[in-house]
């Protein structure tokens, strides 16, 4: 009866009202999704309902001293989330800035220049800069946000004496031109050479003397290296060599500039792979930390032994020789590494100008690499192709990257929340290795919300129609309950059952 007294109305309003539901939890999962990464049902059900109904959260430690445990992962996380200043960092007046003049798109984002910022007081400032006014001025500087603030300090300090530091940040950030820069590093040479050779002499009198002499040393390590890379963007290459080589004589133990990656480019450029050999001998050691400049160089060169006469056809066929062999290994260690390089250097995604600071095994450290690097990659014959033929195999070998690596480390979980702070996300796209997939409560919400909605169009179309389809079909659902019904009738005796009935 209460079948029969249904309207085609009815089931048009239930099946539009349920599209309409489902629709919006889609909607409301899908931004859920794409800004946190993960499912809201799936996280409510796992971190509310599965302990109210007695689950056991497998993920945690089972050992007798779960502190620890939570130690060692914290100290991993942060070790593996780890932000590192770009080696080959662009100068902002005269590249990141030009580029905003032109395309009107900020190409840092606010995170990566206070990085900057907090790296700039670490290495031009030290406790002794009140007894110097032209330091304490520059103090002020590196913490002051507005970049005209912060030239209008630097022209204040050399007002008072050549500031060393002041002509620093008026090289990268007023300067519009690489030659520009130049210059005024020059300038700050002079002024620099001058205050290390004045605190070496002092630098055992004390603490204090001795923060000085390191503030010295880094400045000198610094305008000496930015000269190097102003020779290397000016095309004097062999001179930007020079000046590199001599700077790791000098200072062998700086080694958190990763002068040795400029050097590795410059040499690359000059096409003279037995120097590039020679530096990876050195500095590709199991002690010493990776990098994407590191392992595709390494991957480079054994691939340009092979790369010019290689076929997959031929290769398909007879296998593979053991310096094709070695090439292939050496592009999957690469490709373990940092998944993200390929695409750039095969030209599968589009690239934008590096940050000045990068996450090892990130998009942002692809960025910068074959920023740089694909010009080389290209200048060696079927380079490539070999690249491209063989890079996907890589995933074939680590399955679970993030629970397992071949050669390396489980691949980190925290590298896409790290790039999409360092990459400006407005016009790029970050590149998110393992692909995540949808999870299963979007496409089942999706798929709810188009079969309702399709319902509700049938039905308002076809009433009639729709009313015997859908009294038919409860009629079947409710079958094998009229079915048991029957049967238990016919078992118990009347007037039991008549009493149940009642209750």
């Amino acid at each position: 009866m209460f079948l029969n007294t249904l309207t085609p109305k009815f089931y048009v309003a239930l099946t539009g009202t349920s599209s309409l539901i489902s629709g919006l939890i889609l909607i409301f999962e899908w931004w859920y999704f794409r800004k946190y990464g993960t499912s809201f049902i799936e996280q409510v059900s796992v971190s509310h309902l599965r302990p109210l109904l007695g689950g056991v959260d497998n993920s945690s430690p089972s050992n007798s001293n779960p502190s620890n445990s939570d130690a060692d992962s914290s100290r991993q996380s942060v070790s593996e989330c780890k932000v590192w200043r770009n080696p080959l960092n662009l100068f902002r007046g005269a590249e990141y800035n030009r580029y905003t003049w032109v395309t009107g798109r900020e190409p840092l984002t606010y995170y990566d220049m206070n990085l900057s910022a907090q790296d700039h007081q670490t290495f031009f400032t030290c406790d002794s800069d009140h007894l110097r006014p032209a330091d304490a001025i520059m103090q002020k500087a590196w913490r002051e946000r507005n970049p005209q603030a912060r030239i209008s300090a630097a022209h204040e300090a050399l007002d008072i004496e050549d500031c060393a530091t002041a002509y620093i940040l008026l090289a990268e950030e007023e300067a519009t031109t690489i030659v520009e820069a130049e210059k005024l590093f020059k300038q700050a040479l002079k002024a620099g050479e001058g205050c290390y050779r004045r605190s070496q002499q002092t630098q055992h009198h004390g603490t204090q003397h001795e923060t000085q002499h390191r503030r010295d040393t880094n400045v000198l390590v610094y305008i000496k290296r930015r000269l190097a890379m102003c020779s290397r963007k000016l095309g004097r290459t062999r001179e930007a060599v020079k000046m590199m080589r001599d700077l790791m004589k000098e200072f062998p133990l700086l080694s958190m500039f990763n002068i040795h990656e400029n050097l590795l480019e410059s040499l690359l450029e000059l096409q003279a792979y037995a120097d590039v050999q020679a530096v990876l001998a050195k500095y590709d050691d199991i002690s010493l930390p990776k990098s994407a400049t590191i392992c595709y160089t390494a991957a480079l060169l054994k691939a340009r032994a092979v790369s010019d006469k290689f076929s997959p056809e031929a290769a398909s066929r007879r296998g593979l020789s053991p310096a094709e062999m070695n090439a292939v290994e050496a592009i999957h260690r690469a490709v373990e590494f940092n998944p993200h390089v390929p695409k750039y250097l095969l030209e599968m995604k589009s690239l934008i100008l590096p940050p000045e600071h990068i996450l090892k095994r990130g998009d942002s450290e692809a960025i910068a690499y074959a920023f740089f690097h694909l010009q080389h990659w290209k200048r060696v014959e079927g380079a490539l192709n070999l690249l491209h033929c063989t890079w996907e195999g890589t995933f074939r070998m680590i399955p679970y990257p993030l629970e397992k690596g071949h050669l390396f480390y489980p691949y980190p979980v925290c590298t896409e929340t790290a790039d999409r702070e360092l990459l400006p996300t407005v016009f790029h796209e970050v590149s998110v290795y393992p692909k995540k997939e949808l999870p299963f409560f979007i496409l089942f919400t999706a798929g709810l919300c188009s079969f309702t909605a399709m319902l509700a169009l049938l039905t308002h179309q076809f009433p009639e129609l729709m009313g015997v389809f859908a009294k038919a079909f409860l009629s079947t659902l409710f079958a094998p309950l009229n079915f048991i019904m029957e049967k238990v009738e016919n078992i118990l005796p009347s007037s039991l059952w008549h009493q149940l009935t009642r209750i």
